[in-house]
């Protein structure tokens, strides 16, 4: 059985007949939609949905900060071919 993750559920046939209801009865809390008593959807407030897509960027770009700063130091090469390749044999 699937665990639903909102206080109120509606059946898919329900939510086809009257969204609006559906939506002013939620009083702002999400709702699953269920298909044959499963959830298949969630039908979240527009400012929960964006609230949660502000969170997903700040996080994202915490993370890209994170790994810009785990990358080891680049190390300086010379600029002929030849002496490239031996520095970076060193290095290995």
């Amino acid at each position: 059985m699937d665990t639903i993750q909102a206080p109120l559920s509606v059946s898919i046939s329900e939510l086809k007949r009257n969204p609006s209801a559906v939506i002013q009865a939620a009083g702002g809390q999400a709702v699953a939609v269920l298909n044959h008593n499963r959830p298949t959807a969630y039908l979240v407030p527009a400012s929960t949905y964006e609230a949660l897509m502000a969170q997903q960027h700040s996080q994202q770009g915490a993370l890209l900060a994170d790994f810009i700063n785990a990358l080891p130091t680049a190390t300086s090469y010379p600029q002929d071919p030849v002496s490239i390749q031996q520095a970076m044999r060193n290095d290995w």
